[in-house]
């Protein structure tokens, strides 16, 4: 507890804040349990305004929209944790949203113009100053900008030069948003995830019921969201290399970057005139069924084919244009796989489509030796093995409930996953969650959706792909560079060995798991039988003497009487030691 204080002292300030509003949300046993109750501002008490009556995770839910954006962003990465909470803490903590008042446009437009270096009227045609939204970490406005800035811009980031040619004076004025992160952010957010990292790597080591929850790892991914999300360009990139897979197929559209007028507080893209899944019914010139199918091979390619997807899906980020195109826009999370993360969500895809459980039990096996923790046992193979059996048979083909809601498939493996004991890697639990979000919107475009019949060929695709002659001469090839390496290593490698054996010089540096407690046994067992042994020495010194005085009882010294009974005991307690011993064995 001596760190909590010396963290405290550079932002006791912030810190005394979520203690605060934490007691006012009736979390008092969440402070206790950080043992953060000496931190709470004086007079805290749960506010009336606030629901208490409501369930704990909603509770935690209202807290954390609170907070802020550090602890929103924290709730959202845990939200996709099914694997590790249970459902009601996780349907509650989907339910966050970041919204915020919005700021003022006199408080805006400076923003605005700091990042653009120019006055608003001189870079656009016409800037709206109502927000179109408002979220604790930045606001969004509509604008246009002249054709010509649009086509320069374009030119720039191609060869760098600035065009001559200037546009008509009838061209149409481009369609843009504009995104500008609110003041003052980073130094909250660096102080929160200060807090955040020193709380979880407590949790970690004192409280080992909390281990499982893996806090270290949570703050470490929260850590890294927000400082990409405090970098506008982080997004702009994330965006631009989505749109490239995707250039040679129009039905599929993201919003192209202004490079020119963007940085790292300020985004401009083009405005996408898309609608949400939600409203493709009210328009017949849409076709839910066939926006569905093209969302979902869209959203199926990043994942298995570029190893960069879309990690937030929902309706607002999911757009139906006219012609029945798919919009996806809002890049600020994105979620990477590599290699071997793609081969492993085949495997799941496998099961689903093709009822090949075997590749799943070997996946959940590999992710469960990735999360093996000091102290617990590892999930039992037969165990997921079984549960593996349950999934497949329930989702694969065949079930008896019909058509695959893939949803719902996922759900339940995330559970499976809770069940079995297996924490899913920080990338898989954000694919997840992501495919969960994107299968809930694309129902809402065609109800009747069979992911299966999108899916097949995609995977068989991607079979084919990764055990193509050329793949296989691949990875031939590059199994030889290594086995090659390894051969120039041995010699000297062994060489080495042999010299340090002559000379005696060889040493091992073992990790021994629970050493520190082995090493902590041994030394009360020797101070014990230290005890033992000068406890013995003074019996036997006086034992003589002790044996014919004192008190007699029915003529048998007292002294006498004692030591039978205590050696009576001893061996009593001997014996009793041995048999569990034995038992054990």
């Amino acid at each position: 507890m001596l760190q909590t204080a010396v963290v405290a002292v550079r932002d006791r300030a912030r810190l005394q804040e979520i203690v605060g509003v934490l007691l006012r949300f009736g979390l008092a046993d969440l402070v206790d349990t950080l043992g953060l109750a000496r931190f709470a501002p004086r007079g805290s008490q749960p506010h009336p305004e606030h629901p208490l009556d409501a369930s704990r995770p909603e509770r935690l839910r209202m807290a954390l929209e609170h907070l802020g954006p550090s602890f929103v962003k924290l709730g959202q990465i845990m939200a996709t944790r099914s694997d590790l909470l249970a459902p009601e803490w996780t349907a509650a903590l989907q339910q966050l949203h970041s919204h915020a008042a919005p700021l003022p446009w006199e408080t805006a437009q400076p923003l605005i113009e700091q990042s653009l270096g120019l006055p608003v009227e001189q870079v656009f045609t016409h800037f709206d100053p109502v927000p179109l939204a408002s979220a604790s970490m930045a606001q969004v406005y509509r604008a246009r900008l002249p054709a010509a800035e649009d086509r320069d811009d374009r030119q720039d980031q191609k060869d760098g030069s600035d065009s001559d040619s200037t546009p008509a004076a009838s061209a149409a004025d481009i369609e843009v948003v504009v995104k500008v992160q609110r003041p003052g952010l980073r130094p909250q957010i660096e102080a929160d995830l200060r807090l955040l990292e020193h709380l979880a790597l407590l949790a970690q080591e004192q409280w080992p019921q909390l281990a499982r929850y893996r806090p270290r790892e949570v703050t470490r991914q929260l850590g890294q969201a927000l400082r990409e999300e405090l970098d506008f360009t982080v997004e702009a990139h994330n965006g631009d290399a989505v749109a490239r897979h995707f250039a040679a197929q129009p039905e599929i559209v993201v919003p192209a970057i202004h490079w020119a007028l963007s940085g790292p507080r300020l985004l401009v893209q083009d405005f996408v005139p898309g609608v949400p899944a939600s409203a493709v019914g009210a328009d017949p010139a849409l076709d839910g069924p066939l926006l569905a199918r093209r969302g979902a091979c869209a959203f199926l390619q990043m994942v298995l084919r570029d190893g960069l997807f879309h990690a937030d899906p929902h309706p607002g980020n999911l757009l139906a244009l006219p012609g029945n195109r798919v919009g996806f826009i809002d890049f600020g999370m994105v979620g990477r796989l590599s290699p071997q993360r793609r081969r492993q969500v085949l495997g799941l895809m496998r099961a689903l489509v093709e009822g090949q459980g075997r590749s799943l039990s070997g996946v959940l096996l590999e992710w469960a030796a990735e999360s093996e923790m000091p102290g617990r046992a590892p999930p039992s193979a037969a165990r997921i093995e079984a549960a593996v059996d349950r999934f497949v048979t329930r989702h694969g083909p065949g079930a008896s409930n019909g058509r695959l809601v893939m949803s719902r498939a996922l759900q339940d493996f995330m559970a499976l996953a809770r069940e079995t004991g297996v924490a899913l890697p920080a990338d898989m639990a954000l694919l997840l969650k992501a495919l969960i979000t994107a299968d809930q919107v694309l129902l809402q475009l065609d109800p009747q959706f069979d992911v299966v019949q999108t899916a097949t060929p995609l995977v068989k695709a991607q079979l084919l792909q990764r055990y193509s002659l050329r793949s296989l001469a691949r990875q031939r090839r590059a199994a030889m560079a290594q086995w090659l390496e390894l051969a120039d290593d041995a010699p000297h490698t062994l060489r080495l060995v042999m010299q340090r054996l002559r000379s005696g010089r060889l040493q091992a540096d073992l990790d021994i798991r629970h050493i520190d407690r082995l090493s902590l046994a041994l030394e009360r067992a020797a101070t014990r039988l230290a005890l033992a042994v000068v406890s013995g020495a003074f019996i036997l010194g006086l034992a003589p003497g002790l044996l014919t005085m004192g008190p007699r009882l029915w003529g048998i010294p007292l002294f006498a009487a004692l030591g039978v009974a205590g050696a009576a005991a001893s061996l009593a307690v001997l014996f009793t030691t041995m048999r569990r011993q034995k038992a054990l064995d």
